[in-house]
């Protein structure tokens, strides 16, 4: 591994992943920018040629089937988003194979849900198809699965999923591209706005005024970039963020966009994911000795120190942990179904096993599956 330091030291950087906004892919027309498209790949593919490895996070599959349906902007339904997204997701990948090829590199599609990546063997598929298209050669090119996503289990936005998917991947660097080239002082397009070239510590930015929405055809904002990079370099991915006609320069080291350093150590990959990569789908509240334990950070949650249950729920599913004062403690993967667990609230594993069998008295959330957000 050659994790970045330091802005200077990118172009050493081995692996890479590198997310490229709607915005920087798609014409007013609606119509994918095929020239915008073919430049990135162009820079991807020196890359590759370099000896470096690549992992392509790409938006656009939705606003390339905003044209050819006749769609006068981005769909607000999510069945016309997802009958765009089948149609568009298929242009996208194709426009890509065909620019790749001509630096003679193949392409592998990963369309990803956070259902994929949260539960235990479809996590490890990910990850171990992911690895074996780079060491083959093959440029991953990952989009969410938005044609079958619905809004409980999608990540949200590409922005997010970059920095999951570079942590992974065990990347190097986090490249984050979009139409504004860097985060600055003040918006922008306000006068006198200056860049900022280089952020140890996000909390050293966090008076800087950010605008919550992306373009017209995108979904997320300077926010949701900042929300990846938090996740990144807290993780131990460094980050920068850049404009689209900037990627050559960011990845030879140049000083454009903004360099995140690392703030944390990587950590479980997949304890990542659980805390990041999907919307929780209901909450578990907890007495006082069972948040004690659970903040212990060795103890798995029990029936009996569960006292009730909020949501709608599958086992498997990412839920919220509370404690009794209402503040979320954790997140972790739930072994029951929400209709399972009423009756066994608040009884010892003793009881259940001896009046329900085994089985019943197995953990709610195992230690593994808890990612303690609160302290």
């Amino acid at each position: 591994m050659n994790v970045a330091t330091s802005r200077a030291s990118l172009p050493d950087a081995r692996r890479v992943v590198v997310k490229i906004g709607s915005s920087s892919l798609t014409g007013p027309d609606g119509h994918l920018d095929l020239a915008a498209l073919r430049a990135l790949v162009e820079v991807l593919a020196e890359r590759v040629a370099a000896g470096g490895q690549v992992v392509l996070v790409t938006s656009g599959a939705i606003s390339a089937g905003i044209g050819p349906l006749g769609l006068a902007a981005r769909p607000r339904d999510l069945a016309t988003m997802q009958a765009a997204a089948m149609l568009g997701q298929s242009q996208l990948v194709a426009r890509y194979t065909e620019a790749f090829a001509t630096h003679g590199l193949q392409v592998g599609q990963a369309l990803l849900t956070a259902e994929d990546t949260v539960r235990r063997r479809r996590y490890r598929n990910a990850q171990r198809s992911l690895e074996r298209l780079l060491a083959l050669g093959v440029v991953p090119v990952v989009n969410e699965n938005d044609a079958v996503t619905t809004d409980e289990l999608k990540f949200g936005d590409n922005d997010r999923l970059a920095a999951l998917v570079s942590h992974l991947v065990r990347a190097d660097a986090l490249v984050l591209l979009t139409d504004v080239d860097g985060l600055h002082d003040a918006p922008p397009a306000r006068p006198g706005a200056r860049r900022i070239p280089h952020v140890a510590d996000l909390a050293d930015i966090a008076g800087v005024e950010v605008t919550g929405r992306g373009s017209a055809v995108g979904t997320g904002g300077m926010v949701t970039k900042l929300e990846s990079v938090r996740i990144a370099t807290g993780a131990g991915v460094p980050a920068v963020l850049t404009s689209a006609g900037n990627a050559r320069a960011a990845l030879a080291g140049d000083d454009v966009g903004t360099f995140f350093a690392v703030t944390g150590r990587r950590t479980s990959a997949r304890r990542l994911w659980i805390a990041h990569a999907a919307g929780s789908r209901g909450r578990l509240h907890l007495d006082e000795g069972a948040a004690r334990a659970v903040l212990g950070g060795r103890a798995s949650l029990l029936a009996a120190g569960v006292t009730h249950v909020e949501g709608s729920f599958d086992a498997g599913d990412p839920v919220e942990i509370v404690g009794p004062d209402g503040v979320v403690l954790a997140r972790g993967l739930v072994a029951f179904d929400a209709v399972e667990l009423p009756p066994l609230l608040g009884r010892s594993t003793y009881d259940l096993r001896a009046e329900l069998g085994e089985g019943y008295d197995r953990e709610v959330v195992h230690r593994d599956d808890l990612v303690i957000e609160h302290r």
